[in-house]
């Protein structure tokens, strides 16, 4: 019998069930990602107990969801050897009717272990397991995890018309674990793909932003394949059905798209400015009279773009910030060492950005083909140069770098408001086209001589 290791605090919870006359095991995704040798995040225990034999028996619990029969236990830390200390205890339900395609209507507890388990999504999920009997496996898990293949437990249809969100995830468990999706479980997917519309915003992003922040996020493009994205990121459509006609790329824009997020960090800001860096492309295409495609001004368009969509699927504002900015400024290249224009380029995006923007810069090259590749790569290693000797010299970037403040002006009988403020910016214009500027005697002089 195979031995999984599992938290001192799961298997007390386990233990006193057992011990009380009833059944419970860990259940699901823990007990998948121990088959594959991985730590789990959550360790969920299911048991033949209702919630309230649950409360009984346990002296610290929440109430989580007791109406779908969840109660979270809450083991001394003494008990749990200081480690994991609050689990998730549910007792076995078979599902009611599915009316909104994401939650049943009402649930109904059961003795048996098998109904509970036949609910769930895919084969990989739908395992339990506790020390006394090892794992049980009713529909065939472990040898899809052998096989590496993502399986909907019994019919695929039956599964996914119950919550339309299985659809989204049967691909993102696919791009995190590198497995293929079962063919009858994807016709299922296809035909039903249209019932995402009815999954929230914050649903979708979380199993989206799942997807491209994995080691696959060229699965994006099955999602697209399967009818996914035509429901919950249609623009990735518009992207995949339009050629970039330039000897500069190898793909379209989707692909090209795709190529650029396996070449940056899985970071969420990293990962989304790669995939609506070029959102716009489609919309800024033109054909010129030797055949060649161009996109004029596709960064700022993007950016409108890329906060529309982030929006919509619910991200939180500094994600929308960041990655909007990067992918406003992802195409900026100087063709020479302009250090002035450089330097109002750092003041846009701040130089702690810098390091994402040449990440995203590289990873935009490496999808692209290698036509004139040395000359922008050029362009790269001048603008290196120059952030480096932007540091070296302590170069004023942004307002707050200037050797003079409002205090100053103040001094020397200025008022606080408009008239001051468009002083200051005046004089941080001068500064950022000449930093041999900054000294406050030369800038207090030039307020003096009111040479702003």
């Amino acid at each position: 019998m195979q031995k999984l290791h599992m938290p001192a605090g799961a298997k007390y919870i386990i233990e006193q069930l057992n011990s009380k006359g009833f059944e419970a095991y860990i259940v699901g995704g823990c007990v998948r990602d121990c088959l594959l040798g991985k730590t789990p995040n959550d360790w969920d225990i299911t048991t033949s107990a209702t919630p309230y034999e649950v409360k009984e028996i346990f002296r610290r619990t929440i109430d989580t969801g007791i109406q779908h029969g969840t109660v979270t236990v809450m083991v001394d830390k003494s008990v749990s050897n200081g480690g994991e200390y609050a689990f998730e205890v549910t007792t076995y339900r078979v599902d009611g009717k599915y009316e909104d395609h994401r939650r049943p209507t009402e649930v109904t507890f059961t003795a048996c272990l098998e109904e509970d388990l036949k609910r769930r999504d895919f084969t990989i999920n739908a395992m339990a397991y506790n020390p006394n009997e090892g794992v049980v496996d009713i529909f065939g898990g472990q040898q899809d995890l052998e096989e590496g293949v993502i399986k909907a437990v019994g019919v695929a249809e039956h599964r996914f018309s119950e919550d339309a969100l299985r659809i989204l995830r049967a691909v993102r468990f696919a791009a995190q674990l590198g497995f293929s999706i079962e063919e009858e479980t994807k016709k299922a997917m296809t035909k039903l793909a249209d019932n995402l519309k009815y999954i929230s915003a914050e649903r979708i992003q979380v199993e989206l932003t799942k997807l491209i922040t994995s080691d696959h996020p060229d699965r994006l493009v099955e999602a697209y394949e399967l009818g996914l994205t035509k429901v919950i990121l249609p623009e990735f459509d518009v992207m995949m059905e339009t050629e970039q006609d330039s000897p500069y790329h190898l793909y379209n824009v989707g692909m090209h798209t795709i190529k650029v997020m396996e070449h940056v960090p899985p970071t969420q800001i990293l990962r989304y400015t790669a995939l609506l860096h070029d959102v716009a492309k489609p919309l800024t295409k033109t054909i010129d009279e030797e055949g060649n495609g161009h996109f004029y001004g596709h960064p700022i368009k993007s950016a409108d773009m890329a906060r529309d969509i982030l929006k919509r699927l619910k991200l939180d504002n500094h994600t929308i910030d960041e990655t909007c900015l990067l992918v406003k400024e992802h195409d900026f290249a100087l063709h020479g060492t302009n250090i002035k224009a450089f330097r109002r380029f750092l003041n846009r995006i701040g130089k702690e950005r810098f390091e994402d923007f040449l990440i995203i810069k590289r990873a935009d090259m490496a999808g692209q083909s290698d036509y004139h590749r040395e000359e922008r790569q050029g362009f790269v290693t001048d603008m290196i140069a120059m952030f480096e000797q932007v540091n070296q010299e302590n170069q004023c970037i942004k307002m707050s770098d200037m050797a003079i403040r409002g205090q100053d002006l103040i001094a020397m009988g200025y008022a606080p408001g408009k008239e001051m403020g468009d002083i200051l910016k005046s004089l941080f214009e001068q500064v950022l086209d000449d930093p041999t500027l900054n000294k406050r005697e030369i800038l207090i002089k030039m307020v003096e001589e009111k040479m702003y």
